[in-house]
């Protein structure tokens, strides 16, 4: 089933950017481009049903920014005897976490993988776990070249970049695509994401779909290109903000709050620059490969539709659908219910992230809901 209505797509892109956040260990403090004031009026507007209670998520920073923003903006900001603790530690960290016990719900750039469903379901007393997407945007491919802003890439340009088969900003096929731009002899720095990322997953599952000759490896949430590593999303778009001829992978948010060029793409239907529309025709694009509440989406990475932007990723809460006691049950179900409420997914558009089409978040609604 497509999961995303063109037709919805249209308002989304209108009412702001998208971008995600990163996957890694980052400061406390929201960071998006557009700041929170005006978003935090528009969370606080959402209805919320108040439980008592502490919960502890971890995992990936790509919804580090939009967690921080509803809960202490929103969510305990209206609900004082609630405290809600999120850990931006990685995704491959958070679901280690989740399905040993130690946290409650994990934050994931990619649903759960089938060698850890068992785990998953170990950990929910017997019960399956489900991933529920909550905010979903693109991958930036962030470049640092003096006297270069509008770079173009393709899939087969940027998986030479990253694996190492290009070294300098001036080789022929980067010309080939920028014949209009003054492309420097400096040397390429690559900077990737240490440990697991599912921004890493993500950003090389493109690579190989639509560069497979020259990305050959299968798309895995650790990095198998050339390169030095950083810690997080900042990390990596700090490097590159510091380093003359850097270039890395990185959520949208990260490369407007480090004033960093974006790549636009050629698919091979001309250049697409990085916007909500040209991101939300890939989104367009996915298919639901979960069954029931398990709302796990398949992107594709390969599309070649005229003006769309192929390196988006969703993140997802990963939750036991069944399992917690009661008190968090409650306290997660509430928590979820008001992260998933149009109002408060348009608050989160000022900090650069994407509100849920409706009738994601209609889906989404329901599958908490029926959590027991």
């Amino acid at each position: 089933m497509t999961f995303w209505k063109s037709s919805r797509l249209i308002g989304i892109a209108a009412v702001g950017v998208l971008a995600l956040a990163g996957c890694g260990s980052d400061d406390n403090t929201s960071t998006g481009s557009g700041g929170t004031d005006g978003a935090s009026s528009s969370a606080s507007a959402a209805t919320v049903d108040c439980k008592p209670g502490t919960l502890n998520g971890e995992g990936s920073s790509a919804q580090k920014n939009a967690i921080d923003q509803v809960i202490q903006q929103g969510y305990q900001s209206q609900c004082s005897d609630a405290t809600i603790n999120y850990n931006a530690t990685g995704s491959g960290s958070g679901r280690k976490q989740f399905t040993s016990g130690q946290v409650d719900w994990a934050g994931s750039d990619s649903a759960l993988k089938e060698e850890e469903k068992a785990a998953a379901t170990a950990r929910c007393e017997n019960n399956p776990a489900w991933n529920l997407p909550m905010v979903a945007g693109p991958i930036a491919i962030a470049y640092n070249i003096d006297g270069v802003d509008d770079l173009v890439l393709n899939a087969d340009v940027a998986a030479k970049i990253f694996s190492g088969a290009i070294t300098t900003w001036n080789d022929p096929a980067i010309a080939a695509l920028n014949p209009d731009a003054t492309l420097p002899s400096t040397a390429i720095s690559v900077f990737f994401r240490t440990g697991t990322s599912g921004t890493t997953e993500n950003f090389t599952k493109y690579l190989h779909a639509a560069a497979p000759e020259a990305w050959t490896a299968e798309g895995n949430q650790e990095w198998a290109g050339k390169g030095e590593g950083r810690e997080g999303s900042a990390g990596v778009a700090q490097a590159v903000a510091g380093a003359s001829g850097g270039i890395t992978y990185v959520e949208w948010s990260y490369a407007q709050d480090n004033d960093l060029s974006v790549a636009q793409i050629d698919t091979g239907a001309g250049a697409v620059e990085l916007t909500g529309e040209s991101a939300g025709k890939t989104v367009a694009t996915a298919t639901q490969t979960g069954e029931g509440n398990d709302l796990s989406l398949k992107i594709d990475y390969a599309t070649k539709e005229a003006g769309a932007y192929p390196i988006v990723l969703v993140t997802y809460e990963i939750v036991c659908s069944k399992g917690l006691d009661a008190e968090k049950t409650a306290l997660l179900k509430s928590f979820l219910t008001y992260f998933s409420e149009d109002e408060t997914q348009k608050g989160l558009q000022d900090i650069g992230y994407a509100p849920l089409p409706t009738e994601v978040s209609e889906k989404v609604r329901t599958a908490i809901e029926a959590i027991a």
